[in-house]
This record gives C-alpha cells, sequence and structure tokens, in this order.
C-alpha cells in the first residue's frame, strides 16, 4: 500500500493494557518479522521496550527499536541498539500504560514534551547511539490529555527545533474518536486522515497509521494540489 516502514508490535500499550512475558511477545513478533523480512524490501521496526525482543527482532532483519519508554524501561536496550547499530525512535510517555491515563499533568506539554526528548536525545548520544538514527515521538496518547493531544498536534511544527525527524502516531486514537462521537475504532480513520493532512502540511516527516492506503492516496491528491498552486515560471509569464 505505500508504507515506508512496517511497525511490528506484540505487547498493547493502549490506557490500561497489561503486560505481558517476553516468551509470549518473542513467540508473536518473530515469525511474522522473519517472513516479512523474507518477502518485501521495506524497513521493519520493532516496537518492543524489552531488550531480548528487541534484539531477536534485529537478528530477524529488524531496523529500526520503536520503544515507547524511550529506551529507558530496559537497561540493556541502549547497549542493544548501539551493538547492532539499530536506528530508534524515543517516545514521550507520562507513566506507563497501566497508569498513564490516571491523571496526565502538565504546565506546558509541549515545552516539557521536548525538554524530554531533548535531554534522552543528549543522553543516548552520549551513550554511543548516533544522532543521525534517533527520530522522536511526542507520544500523543501516552499520558495526555485530549486537550493535550491536540496541542502537541497544533504545535507540531515547534519540534523541528530538536533537529530530528519527528514521528507522530495519531491514528485511530480515543481523542479522535471522541471528538467524531465515535465508539468504534474503524470509524476514527476520517478524523485519522484529516490530522495526517495537516501534520503532512507542518512537515511531519514520519505518521504511523493503520490505514495506509488510504493515507497515500490522500497525499497524492494534496501533493497535486501544492503542485498547483505553485507560482508560474518567468517564462510563463512572458
Amino acid at each position: 500500500d505505500g508504507a515506508s516502514i512496517i511497525d511490528i508490535g506484540g505487547e498493547s500499550t493502549r490506557p490500561y493494557s497489561q503486560p505481558i512475558s517476553e516468551s509470549e511477545e518473542l513467540q508473536r513478533v518473530i515469525p511474522v518479522i522473519e517472513k516479512l523480512h523474507a518477502a518485501i524490501d521495506v524497513p521493519i521496526s520493532i516496537d518492543t521496550s524489552k531488550s531480548a525482543v528487541a534484539r531477536a527482532a534485529l537478528n530477524a532483519g529488524v531496523e529500526i527499536i520503536n520503544d515507547v519508554t524511550g529506551l529507558k524501561g530496559d537497561s540493556d536496550m541502549v547497549a542493544v541498539a548501539r551493538e547492532f547499530g539499530a536506528a530508534v525512535c524515543i517516545m514521550h510517555m507520562q507513566g506507563n500504560p497501566q497508569t498513564m491515563q490516571d491523571n496526565p499533568r502538565y504546565d506546558d506539554v509541549v515545552q516539557e514534551v521536548a525538554t524530554y526528548l531533548m535531554e534522552r536525545t543528549e543522553f543516548l548520544v552520549s551513550a554511543g547511539i548516533d544522532r543521525d538514527k534517533i527520530c522522536l515521538d511526542p507520544g500523543i496518547g501516552f499520558g495526555k490529555t485530549h486537550q493535550n493531544n491536540l496541542t502537541l498536534i497544533a504545535d507540531c511544527h515547534l519540534f523541528h527545533g530538536l533537529g530530528r525527524p519527528i514521528l507522530i502516531g495519531h491514528s485511530r486514537k480515543g481523542f479522535i474518536g471522541k471528538l467524531m462521537g465515535s465508539v468504534e475504532i474503524a470509524d476514527r480513520d476520517a478524523g485519522t486522515l484529516a490530522l495526517s493532512i495537516f501534520l503532512a502540511q507542518q512537515r511531519t516527516q514520519i505518521l504511523r497509521v493503520h490505514n495506509v492506503a488510504q493515507t497515500q492516496k490522500a497525499f497524492a491528491l494534496l501533493q497535486a494540489v501544492h503542485g498547483a498552486l505553485q507560482p508560474p515560471n518567468p517564462v510563463d509569464t512572458l
């Protein structure tokens, strides 16, 4: 469908989800990764906070570690990323999946998230992770109120000042359903697409979505419109 990266995760991190064992996570993700790696020529990322799962996934062909704890949840994760020279995605989360939506609080959500991402980037670079292999995720829906989510998206352009690619994972999340008055997750695709177009216009480099085909079609039209809006070549105005 045109995805630039395929993200594979075996453990839910939605609010109030329960963790699973390392062995269960490995059984869920490694066979999928092995088959995908053999069949497609697209980078694969592993969505995990367990270093043993990341190591097995990297051995199976994964290139990116997407860790919702910012490589903090497992003390061995940084060493694994460094050993394999893997790209990493650092995400901000207030609390953990079991507690993050109990009572998220910020004085300035954009500034506090940006500070965390900046400090975490510098720590990882000092630990031997290549700066050019780091991307940053403000963590939409991870310890954020609905208004926090909207503010982070509205001001997402400010994160470009951190100097690394920005990843936004907004697809089908609860705040979209609340705004649209829909409880069915699949019904959130229209709202997801609206935000995807906004984020693209804000030059967000990576969008993590479920409906890739729909998003690609919308972006093709968006690019056509932007092309039509380009000023005419001076020669054409003679």
